[in-house]
C-alpha cells in the first residue's frame, strides 16, 4: 500500500521558472533531449525557489548522472540476463514492473488528486495479463484484460457511491495504460526469435530517447512543446528518428529473422514517434499532477513509470509492425 513516507519523498513538480527540465536524464533507455525552460513570474507559490546558475556554456542535467547511469546499466544487465537465459524470469520481471508501476500511478492520483482508483484488481489482474500473453497469447490477454476492468468496477462498489464514475474511469485509464500496453512485451517474447525481437524493442527505444537528449542538448534551440516539456526540442526529435531509424535498418538486418534493412528504417521511424508521444503523454499526465517524478525507487531516474513512459507505448507498435514484416514467429 501506499505509505505517506512516499508522499513526503515525491516532489512536487518545478514551475518552468526554476530552470530545471522537467524529464529525465541521459540514461540506459531513458535519455531526454534538455534545454533551459522559460522564465514565468509565478514567484508566490510556497514550492518556488531561486534558480541555480549553472556556469557559462555548460547545460545542467537536472539529476544525478553517475546514480543515473549506475541504475540504468544494472537494470539493462538483469534484463538482458533474464531475456536469453530463461524466459519466465523475464515474463516475472515485466509483471513486477507493472504492479510497481501501477502502485506509483494509483498512488500519485490519490495523493495528488483525492481519487480513489482500486489497486488490488488492478495489480492482479494487470500481472495475469502479461503472463497470459506469453503463455496464451492475444487471446488469452484480452480475456484477462476483460475480467479485469469488470473486477475494477465490482471493487469499486464496496465504497460509498459518490466519486464513483470518477474513480472507475481513472481505474480503466489505468489498466490500459500499464498492463495492456506492457502485455505486448510478452508477446514480443512468445514469438520463436521473441528475445530477439524484445531486444530489438528495448534498443530502439533506448537509441530513441538517447538520440533526442544527446543532439537536442547540444544543437537543440526550437521547443517542441513547451507547455507540455520545455525540455524538448524539434532538433532533438529530429536526432531521434534520424539515429533510431539507423537503428532499426540494423537490427532488422542482423536480429530478426527474414527482416530487410529497409523495413528497419520504417520501424525506426514508428519507433521514434511513438516514443517522443509517450515520453509527452506522462508529462502531461505529471503536469496535471504537479509533480516531477512519478516515484523515488530508482535513484538518478524517479520512479519505474518514469522510465516506462517511452517504452509502453512503443510496445504495441513494435509489435504490430513485426508481425507485418516477418509474422508472428
Amino acid at each position: 500500500m501506499y505509505q505517506a513516507a512516499d508522499a513526503a519523498q515525491t516532489r512536487p513538480m518545478p514551475l518552468p521558472s526554476e530552470g530545471v527540465p522537467s524529464d529525465g536524464v541521459p540514461s540506459e533507455g531513458a535519455g531526454r533531449d534538455d534545454g533551459q525552460p522559460p522564465r514565468d513570474d509565478r514567484s508566490h507559490r510556497s514550492d518556488s525557489r531561486p534558480p541555480e546558475n549553472p556556469p557559462a556554456g555548460r547545460k545542467r542535467a537536472g539529476r544525478d548522472l553517475p546514480a543515473a547511469i549506475g541504475v540504468g546499466l544494472g537494470l539493462g544487465a538483469v534484463i538482458v540476463a533474464s531475456l536469453f537465459l530463461v524466459k519466465e524470469v523475464f515474463v516475472a520481471v515485466v509483471a513486477a514492473a507493472v504492479v510497481v508501476g501501477l502502485w506509483e500511478l494509483t498512488s500519485r492520483l490519490s495523493e495528488r488528486k483525492g481519487v480513489n482508483v482500486p489497486l488490488v484488481p488492478l495489480a492482479v489482474g494487470g500481472a495475469a495479463m502479461v503472463v497470459a500473453g506469453y503463455v496464451r497469447g492475444a487471446e488469452g490477454a484480452w480475456v484477462l484484460l476483460a475480467l479485469t476492468a469488470l473486477a475494477v468496477l465490482l471493487w469499486r462498489m464496496a465504497e460509498p457511491p459518490e466519486n464513483y464514475l470518477r474513480d472507475v474511469t481513472a481505474g480503466l485509464f489505468t489498466l490500459f495504460y500499464v498492463p495492456f500496453l506492457a502485455t505486448f512485451v510478452a508477446l514480443l517474447l512468445a514469438a520463436d526469435d521473441g528475445p530477439w525481437r524484445v531486444l530489438t524493442f528495448l534498443v530502439l527505444t533506448i537509441v530513441s530517447d538517447t538520440g533526442a537528449y544527446a543532439v537536442g542538448w547540444r544543437f537543440g534551440r526550437h521547443k517542441l512543446a513547451p507547455r507540455i516539456s520545455p525540455g524538448k526540442t524539434r532538433e532533438g526529435l529530429l536526432g531521434a528518428v534520424a539515429c533510431t531509424m539507423v537503428a532499426g535498418a540494423l537490427c532488422m538486418q542482423f536480429l530478426i529473422d527474414g527482416g530487410q534493412w529497409w523495413q528497419g528504417l520504417l520501424l525506426g521511424l514508428a519507433v521514434a514517434a511513438s516514443a517522443t508521444l509517450g515520453d509527452l503523454g506522462e508529462s502531461m499526465i505529471k503536469r496535471d499532477l504537479d509533480i516531477k517524478d512519478m516515484g523515488t525507487l530508482l535513484p538518478g531516474h524517479g520512479g519505474i513509470m518514469d522510465r516506462l513512459d517511452s517504452l509502453l507505448p512503443t510496445a504495441p507498435v513494435v509489435w504490430l509492425l513485426l508481425v507485418l514484416f516477418v509474422g508472428a514467429g
